[in-house]
């Protein structure tokens, strides 16, 4: 089965466009956990127990993995396999390279830690992409307009929309989507009317105050996935309790609810 085949079953299912990001930071995890890959593992996994309901896609975020060193990539892998089957799973590793390297990255993101998705980026431009892209049953996010203040150094105004053009013409096997922060509203229908219908995913909208009505109103496109809308800290974080696994699961539900109250209203 495909990631898109695999995401549209799951936004069927729960009704749900909500992506959870999984970047754990050991400062922010509760107290009572053991400040070992074991208790990193634990406070992940039951995370994803509790928000399994709501979430259509679970991203755990490479970086924060790779600072713990060879224990932290355990668990990385150890998590990715133990995120029920069903449930897709993009690795948010931001990769991009050239030639042989960007084969070894696919390999390492697609078969090593068997990711159903990556995010990568398109700066060197389309042979960096194509040894993802060639993964036909993946999915492959490029970094197009993010939510960070510094994507004003070279994304704006222009080079996002030529991002989202190019990213269009290379989708030959319709396995491409589109990575577009939810912080700059008033820019999603420009880079839409550049993409055509292909997934955004849009990070923002929690910790970084994105405003998700205009959000979803500038990246709709009339497909069955126009987008995923991303939460990572507004989620993982709701409590610092030995209660914060189910108050995740409350703050999961809100999101997702949240979102199809706002689509309801479109």
């Amino acid at each position: 089965m495909t990631f898109f085949e695999k995401l549209e079953n799951q936004l069927i299912s729960k009704q749900s466009y909500l992506c959870v990001g999984l970047d754990p930071v050991w400062e922010k995890i509760p107290p009572h956990l053991p400040r070992t890959p074991e208790g990193l593992l634990e406070f992940l996994l039951k995370i994803v127990d509790e928000t399994k309901a709501y979430a259509a896609v679970f991203k755990p975020n490479f970086a924060y993995f790779e600072i713990l060193g060879a224990s932290g990539m355990e668990v990385l892998q150890e998590l990715i396999r133990k995120i029920p089957e069903e449930i897709p799973v993009i690795g948010d590793a931001k990769r991009g390279d050239v030639g042989h390297s960007a084969e070894m990255y696919a390999k390492a993101v697609f078969e090593t830690f068997e990711c159903d998705a990556v995010t990568v980026t398109p700066y060197q431009g389309e042979d960096a992409l194509r040894p993802f892209l060639a993964y036909r049953e993946r999915g492959v996010f490029v970094l197009c307009l993010t939510s960070n203040p510094g994507a004003a150094d070279f994304q704006l105004p222009e080079m996002h929309l030529q991002v989202a053009k190019k990213v269009k013409e290379w989708n030959v096997a319709g396995n491409a989507g589109l990575v577009v922060g939810a912080t700059r509203p008033e820019n999603i229908a420009a880079v839409r009317k550049n993409s055509g219908q292909m997934p955004f995913l849009i990070p923002g909208v929690g910790a970084q105050g994105g405003d998700l009505e205009k959000t979803l109103i500038a990246a709709e496109d009339g497909s069955k996935i126009p987008y995923l809308i991303n939460a990572s800290r507004s989620i993982l974080y709701a409590a610092s309790g030995e209660d914060y696994a189910q108050q995740a699961g409350d703050a999961a539900k809100r999101l997702r609810d949240q979102i199809n109250l706002c689509r309801s209203n479109l």
